[in-house]
């Protein structure tokens, strides 16, 4: 199975301070071994480099070289395949944000929601399982 990672499921693997590191890494783990795949989009990568370097969330957020070098590892990882936004994820994109009335701060989830649905993806890593229901697209593996 190929399952979407949204940016919080991706600082929460990788960050061992968060609150919820302990459990993504095994839900990450879990699912590794059982040889799925993980669709990561660009944007995630540059939304994950902004925040694990941000010293008001982090007390020791990574330098920027060493959250690029994790960016890297991710993107070229085997298990890891790449899901772009297209011409039809931008239109489903525009769409969703009128369809469910959705305001500025809901931009960067309806954006990766309408990139992975476009992919065909629909099982979403993430810590907030609420900003993506309202697509009713996406199973959230457990």
């Amino acid at each position: 199975m190929i399952h979407g990672v949204d940016t919080s499921f991706l600082v929460a693997v990788e960050v061992s301070s968060h609150a919820e590191h302990a459990r993504a890494r095994a839900r990450f783990q879990k699912l590794l071994k059982a040889d799925d795949t993980f669709a990561l989009a660009p944007q995630v990568l540059a939304e994950f480099i902004h925040i694990v370097t941000d010293p008001r969330r982090f007390s020791s957020p990574l330098d920027l070289s060493a959250a690029i070098e994790r960016a890297e590892i991710w993107w070229n990882a085997a298990e890891v395949v790449h899901a772009f936004p297209t011409a039809e994820s931008t239109l489903l994109f525009l769409g969703w944000l009128g369809e469910h009335q959705l305001g500025r701060k809901r931009l960067l989830d309806t954006m990766l929601a309408s990139t992975l649905q476009a992919s065909g993806v629909t099982s979403l890593l993430t810590l907030n399982r609420g900003d993506f229901r309202v697509f009713e697209t996406f199973s959230f593996p457990k």
